[in-house]
């Protein structure tokens, strides 16, 4: 089947074993398709081979996916360095488990935290009676 790339003024050939849809039709699946792997691409996906294969799990998985990806690129338009979304993510994985002023860590990663109390507004779960 042959599509008109009308952005790049080409023809271009495309293989199917689809003999009931329209060139075009096809043409524009693979587009469609295409941009799906540029965005996984670009978004340094968390997602680098599934762990569940049924149709839910791998809803759950991409859904998962994309609202990580959601976040971090909210994260990285909220601070005031300049970071790169890999280096974020690998920054923030090293920084998991670690109790800092997340708004201030994003604007200024490489100053010491102050020694200042962090309030993290947390209720008690537990109730101690000692």
């Amino acid at each position: 089947m042959v599509v008109w790339n009308e952005e790049h003024q080409q023809e271009i050939e495309l293989l199917t074993n689809n003999f009931t849809w329209s060139a075009n039709t096809i043409g524009d699946l693979y587009k469609s398709r295409w941009q799906i792997e540029i965005f996984f691409g670009r978004s340094n996906s968390a997602i680098k081979s599934f762990i569940g294969t049924t149709l839910n799990a791998v809803m759950i998985q991409i859904w998962t996916a994309l609202i990580t990806i959601l976040l971090l690129k909210y994260l990285k338009a909220k601070a005031k360095y300049k970071w790169h979304l890999s280096n974020l993510v690998a920054f923030i994985r090293l920084n998991m488990y670690t109790k800092i002023d997340l708004q201030h860590w994003l604007d200024d990663p490489f100053t010491e935290p102050s020694k200042r109390h962090i309030n993290l507004n947390q209720g008690v779960l537990f109730k101690s009676d000692a």
